[in-house]
């Protein structure tokens, strides 16, 4: 895998669609694998890279670097190909660090997070975490396939 191609995929997304989004105030904003792949091809990428684009678009690199959270996807089940729509939102901006301030500082002047709610918070980012491994690894099945074969090849 071509590490340099999917940091221009990475930057032409920011370039061409997120930072535009941002800058108008928008709260939400899709990219369509297909309007990338145009964009990409008039600076001579190859254009039988989808997979790389698809994945490189929906990265919590790109995701992190950008301050967005994946929606949802539209398109095929694999959610590989050209026909791939990626619907974003922003993220908010302090809901990383005033989780993490409310829920260990009792004398904080915001309210605490109650055992029950801060433990759904945070099995709720595991699942996201869980859900994008998945996907970059194809699905559940090649997920396993792929734990499988390093038991395998230590074996």
């Amino acid at each position: 895998m071509n590490v340099g191609l999917s940091d221009r995929i990475r930057a032409l997304a920011r370039a061409k669609y997120v930072s535009p989004a941002l800058t108008a105030g928008k709260r939400q904003l899709t990219i369509r694998v297909r309007d990338l792949l145009g964009d990409l091809s008039t600076e001579g990428f190859p254009s039988s890279r989808t997979p790389q684009i698809c994945s490189a678009i929906q990265t919590a690199k790109f995701l992190r670097e950008n301050g967005l959270e994946i929606e949802a996807v539209d398109g095929p089940p694999k959610k590989v190909s050209s026909t791939v729509i990626v619907h974003y939102r922003v993220a908010e901006p302090t809901a990383a660090g005033a989780e993490n301030e409310s829920a260990e500082t009792p004398d904080s002047s915001g309210p605490l997070e109650d055992p029950s709610a801060r433990a759904m918070r945070l099995t709720a980012k595991l699942r996201g975490l869980l859900k994008e491994e998945l996907a970059a690894y194809g699905g559940g099945e090649a997920f396993l396939r792929w734990v499988r074969s390093e038991d395998e090849d230590a074996a």
